[in-house]
């Protein structure tokens, strides 16, 4: 899939804030890559806003990080 170069630095913002959220005790490995594949698929799946990406992402954090330890 072709994402412009605008949506792109919203995807990057997105992932940004996201990680920004997360309290060092639950970083995990593999946790910014699992977040950035969930933003991309978000995006797919038509979602481009800012704020839409930062809240979908936002809302299976609890899941990525449980996937993941």
């Amino acid at each position: 899939m072709q994402y412009s170069s605008e949506l792109i630095h919203t995807m990057r913002q997105a992932l940004e804030t996201v990680m920004a959220s997360v309290p060092a005790h639950q970083s995990v490995f593999g946790l910014k890559a699992a977040v950035a594949e969930y933003i991309l698929h978000a995006a797919a799946h038509g979602q481009t806003s800012y704020d839409g990406l930062v809240t979908a992402a936002s809302d299976q954090l609890h899941v990525i990080i449980a996937m993941l330890t």
